[in-house]
């Protein structure tokens, strides 16, 4: 057995238990997990020792890296994902409209939806275009200059902040749990609070050369893409312990 966690193990049927982590390490040749936090949190009060180390591995998630034209980046300001406070939605808003009064020729584009959490922010520069499919999103990305990941939720990896990164642009996140690992290069918020996100978009807006900076070293050192993280599990794949298959006589 190869078992992929890419969710906080702390939370999940089957492992919350000291018990039932052990008893997983014990039955698997490997478990996978998509970041350094993830598996932080699985060893979490397992002494050390006792367990075998060699049996637990960090397998990123992976993005597309498309071929980028900065020349054509435009004043935008993304938000993707649930419009929730877990995802920090509501103090992105709050911080945009602030911004949005102040950087009149820039645009902010908010992509998601979440019916059981109504937070409205409303500017006529402001456009909450609800769910699109993955590859507008990325359409999205790919024109953004900046993006912002705000989430409160101790973020097992994520998601949007890696394919931000990989679409080249300016990427602010919070330090939340594997967020930090996603990018490369970018802003970590000191505090998540309104004031520390209106500060770090209105430096970048101001500072040209500091968020084409971020920009094209975010695209730059991009490493996790598709290719990659499929070598790395073809690599955990191909030496597993071979196992004996039942011998079939010929017909």
């Amino acid at each position: 057995f190869v078992l992929y966690f890419h969710n906080d193990p702390l939370t999940m049927t089957g492992s919350k238990s000291l018990n039932e982590r052990k008893y997983l390490v014990d039955i698997c040749e490997k478990i996978i997990f998509n970041s350094l936090w993830s598996k932080k949190r699985f060893l979490e009060n397992i002494s050390s020792g006792s367990i075998s180390s060699e049996k637990l591995i960090v397998i990123f998630q992976s993005a597309s890296k498309n071929l980028i034209n900065f020349k054509s980046k435009k004043k935008w300001i993304t938000f993707v994902g649930k419009l929730n406070r877990s995802k920090g939605y509501d103090i992105f808003g709050s911080a945009i409209i602030k911004i949005l009064n102040k950087h009149k020729k820039w645009s902010s584009i908010v992509i998601g939806d979440e019916p059981r959490d109504k937070i409205f922010f409303k500017h006529k520069n402001l456009k909450i275009l609800g769910f699109k499919k993955h590859q507008e999103v990325i359409n999205y990305y790919k024109k953004s200059s900046i993006s912002v990941v705000c989430s409160r939720w101790e973020e097992p990896f994520g998601r949007t902040s890696l394919e931000a990164a990989a679409n080249g642009c300016a990427v602010i996140i919070s330090n939340r749990g594997g967020l930090p690992e996603t990018i490369t290069n970018g802003r970590i918020l000191k505090k998540l609070t309104v004031n520390e996100i209106y500060k770090n978009i209105d430096d970048l807006i101001n500072n040209s050369f500091v968020r084409k900076k971020y920009q094209r070293l975010s695209y730059k050192n991009f490493y996790l893409s598709h290719e990659y993280v499929s070598s790395q599990i073809d690599k955990i794949r191909n030496n597993l312990t071979e196992i004996s298959k039942p011998y079939l006589s010929p017909k």
